[in-house]
């Protein structure tokens, strides 16, 4: 069916631009997902606490978050779109092999806050040039390619970092070697950028059709703060995994690995079947998505093998079935803006959820697990409301 589709659309110029920005996506994510994998441990070496951690990596997805509604309106401001995306790809990038430099777990802190304001900066632009292609392709279908390739970079990152620790590298040899990665998504977008100047004239039809922010917006901005709560990061995750000693050093980044393949085949799955069945397939990936934190965190390694797939589910929903939601209810020129205010509460959320679980992660593992699972299964009868209030708008 995959298959299928893809010959369906291969010479559509609205599919060419999303497999191009898939390829940046795709090196992109080698290079900060290669970087992901390590950075729990690579803190934990240079003295960070758990609750360290755990705050570093929620402050830092916070602003990566909340800066997205201000590089959003800047975008939508200016109208220079490309412009705002090489601001922020560059600084995202680019952050990453600089953690090779970081002698003190403060300095690599900073480093780490950097890469995720550069991809607050590149994220409302980009996403707002792919929507004018859900008209041709379907929302949950561009949204589902473009991440498939995200997370296949995303694969192979983490296991660049387990190669290198394999063969004895150090982890700052890992970061240093992403650098590789990062040169190849800068020219891949400047492909795009040369290929595809004024992405707007991709889109066939009206995809947009509100005129503000309406009732239905808002009511998923919520629902999506709540599931970003009980959305565990993977610094918290290979952070647990080395202080248990649950599995070898050199095998955590591998398990990421694993895991984001998984996701390539999640996101692929889920934004197909979204724009077939609509919002039962995000209710149905939430309620997967909330029974990762109680397998992960219980001590078992057969659990947290159990686990790895509703990982991949609850980032699949985040990275396509979200999107594709807030696609399907853009205001026209305000399209950047949408996506910005969007990630603000989703990282609201994330912040929030971060800082309780990484205290919580100290004191009691039963609390952490509890958290979590409420927060995912509490965003449920917000979409629910959300949906129906949008097919009220709509009739």
């Amino acid at each position: 069916m995959v298959t299928r589709r893809l010959l369906a659309h291969s010479d559509s110029p609205a599919f060419r631009f999303v497999l191009i920005m898939g390829l940046v996506n795709l090196f992109g994510d080698m290079t900060y997902e290669g970087g992901a994998a390590i950075n729990g441990q690579f803190l934990a070496q240079l003295g960070a606490t758990a609750a360290a951690v755990s705050i570093i990596a929620g402050g830092a997805e916070f602003l990566g978050y909340a800066l997205r509604s201000v590089a959003g309106y800047v975008a939508d401001r200016i109208h220079r779109y490309w412009a705002v995306a090489f601001v922020g790809y560059i600084l995202n990038l680019f952050a990453v092999p600089a953690m090779a430099l970081a002698g003190t777990w403060q300095i690599a802190a900073a480093f780490i806050v950097a890469e995720r304001i550069g991809r607050a900066i590149r994220k409302p632009p980009e996403e707002a040039m792919l929507s004018y292609s859900t008209k041709t392709l379907g929302r949950g279908w561009v949204y589902a390619l473009n991440t498939g390739l995200d997370e296949t970079g995303a694969t192979l990152g983490p296991l660049v970092a387990a190669i290198v620790l394999f063969f004895k590298g150090s982890y700052h040899m890992a970061y240093a070697l992403l650098l590789i990665s990062s040169v190849l998504a800068l020219a891949s977008l400047t492909a795009a950028r040369i290929n595809f100047p004024v992405p707007a004239r991709l889109e066939e039809g009206r995809v947009a059709r509100a005129t503000g922010f309406t009732r239905p917006y808002w009511l998923f901005v919520a629902a999506g703060t709540l599931f970003a709560c009980g959305l565990m990061s993977y610094e918290l995750v290979s952070f647990h995994l080395a202080r248990t000693q649950l599995v070898s050093a050199t095998s955590i980044p591998v398990l990421l690995a694993i895991t984001t393949g998984i996701g390539v085949i999640a996101n692929l799955i889920l934004g197909r079947s979204f724009d077939r069945f609509g919002i039962v397939v995000v209710l149905v990936a939430v309620t997967l998505s909330a029974f990762f934190t109680p397998l992960a965190f219980s001590g078992s390694l057969i659990a947290f093998l159990a686990a790895m797939p509703l990982w991949a589910i609850g980032y699949a929903t985040q990275d396509t079935l979200l999107k594709a939601i807030i696609a399907g209810l853009l205001p026209e020129g305000r399209r950047s803006l949408a996506f910005g205010l969007f990630y603000t509460g989703y990282g609201v959320g994330w912040l929030v959820g971060s800082t309780v679980t990484g205290l919580l992660y100290e004191h009691s593992r039963t609390a952490l697990m509890a958290f979590a699972v409420v927060m995912q299964l509490a965003s449920l009868p917000l979409f629910l409301i959300a949906a129906r209030s949008a097919r009220k708008s709509r009739s």
